[in-house]
């Protein structure tokens, strides 16, 4: 007999692929999770999918759970992963000829609850808290519903949200228009070899931080203070093979993306505070640009 349900549980996995994202910082992860939710959800019997009332609750608390167990191990894994590690970045499939998802229904939606410094500072939380504010904050769930996915008293996810908030800085953030002109100042000067230029647009204690999993050229340690970056994306750009930077959206906001050979090496997001650079992530692992490579093919 046909699922009833059917239709209802097949259009919640848009919701469900932005919801593990946002907790997990990966796509193949997030993937993964929303295909166990599924596998749950077809093993229960035909009359244990008839009595719930609410496929959608049933789902997202499913999924927060197996976001949740695999935030516990996450830490686990990350102490041996070779070098830094940020979370993967995500391509707007509006500026590319191509399909980064393979299913419509997979795509993330880009708000800033996605941006690459707000996925930072959610890694740097307990799975506890990250749950309890992405599905509050960002999913605008009660904490009644959280303390179910959760474990805890609604009392408890409050607190759990509330000290998670605490972590996000409230910086006024810069327009999208503006962001995009710190942008592509910065790509002028680094394809110009402008140390003054790249200089005046990072903030003096400005952060760069690669990710290349060991699997291609990166500097190991961030790098701190803008002088100390500029001189080290000059040295980059020296290295001799031809790079081509393209401004794209990373993550919903105005990023590069590096190409040598049409083919590309890097993704870099950007933090910026009162018109300069004060966070620069390079994710070069090639792991994580699968999908960037795919849409640009």
């Amino acid at each position: 007999m046909t699922d009833p349900h059917l239709g209802a549980v097949i259009s919640e996995r848009r919701q469900l692929i932005n919801l593990a994202y946002r907790l997990l910082g990966s796509l193949a992860e997030a993937e993964d999770a929303v295909q166990e939710t599924y596998a749950r959800w077809y093993a229960l019997t035909e009359q244990q999918r008839r009595d719930i009332t609410t496929p959608a609750a049933w789902l997202t608390t499913v999924a927060g759970r197996i976001c949740l167990d695999l935030l516990g191990s996450a830490r686990a894994r990350r102490e041996r992963y070779v070098g830094e590690w940020i979370p993967e970045p995500v391509p707007d499939r509006s500026e590319f000829g191509g399909h980064p998802f393979a299913d419509p229904a997979d795509r993330v939606t880009l708000d800033e609850s996605i941006s690459m410094a707000f996925l930072v500072v959610l890694d740097s939380m307990t799975p506890a808290e990250r749950v309890a504010l992405v599905l509050h904050d960002v999913f605008r769930y009660s904490f009644t519903e959280v303390a179910d996915i959760v474990g805890r008293s609604p009392a408890a996810c409050r607190q759990l949200a509330s000290s998670a908030r605490r972590r996000i800085r409230s910086t006024p953030q810069p327009s999208k228009a503006e962001h995009a002109a710190v942008v592509r100042d910065f790509k002028r000067a680094w394809e110009t070899s402008d140390i003054e230029a790249l200089i005046g647009l990072l903030d003096p204690q400005a952060i760069a931080t690669a990710d290349s999993g060991g699997l291609a050229p990166a500097f190991r340690e961030p790098i701190t203070g803008g002088t100390q970056i500029a001189r080290a994306w000059l040295e980059i750009a020296a290295r001799g093979a031809t790079v081509q930077l393209l401004e794209r959206t990373v993550n919903g906001q105005p990023g590069l993306v590096a190409l040598v050979d049409d083919a590309i090496v890097s993704v870099y997001a950007f933090d910026i505070a009162d018109g300069r650079i004060t966070r620069i992530w390079a994710i070069r692992n090639p792991e994580k640009l699968r999908r960037w490579i795919a849409s640009d093919s």
